[in-house]
């Protein structure tokens, strides 16, 4: 059993953009009811399955399982629509890692930061272009950005 804890933050300016170059995704929800997602993803060539779990606080279940590519492209075209496209951006500090998310399509303009941590209670640095805490704002959400985008705010 996989439990993800994640804190999630808005991005403000641009100097995390030297930091990384940005590798592009493709997700989907083939599920979005609050009790669970079921999302499939591209990141360049390889395929995933992810379940997550009812989110409480940071925390979450999460499983998460590599599938051909071959596979996950006609499961996006069963998704949920508009899929989410966005460029990740993976910046490391200290022992842990950034994960910037810049959003494309109907997500235009969105730019969150997120960092996945061992504990909820977990201190943490936080770099200067780290904006203001979204973690418990359900319009954050991935899965939310699909029914509610964030060209729509």
């Amino acid at each position: 059993m996989g439990k993800e804890i994640e804190r999630k933050f808005l991005v403000k300016g641009d100097a995390w953009r030297a930091l990384a170059k940005g590798v592009g995704y493709r997700q989907g929800y083939l599920s979005t009811v609050k009790e669970r997602t079921v999302r499939v993803r591209t990141v360049g060539d390889k395929g995933y399955l992810t379940i997550k779990g009812v989110t409480i606080g940071a925390s979450r279940l999460e499983f998460e399982y590599e599938i051909p590519i071959a596979d996950a492209n006609p499961l996006l075209e069963m998704c949920e629509q508009p899929l989410v496209e966005k460029a990740r951006y993976k910046i490391p500090q200290g022992a842990f890692t950034w994960e910037i998310d810049e959003f494309a399509g109907v997500n235009q303009g969105l730019i969150v930061a997120e960092i996945e941590l061992p504990s909820e209670d977990q201190e943490f640095s936080r770099p200067e272009w780290i904006g203001a805490e979204v973690t418990g704002d359900p319009r954050y959400f991935n899965s939310n950005l699909i029914a509610h985008p964030f060209t729509k705010w």
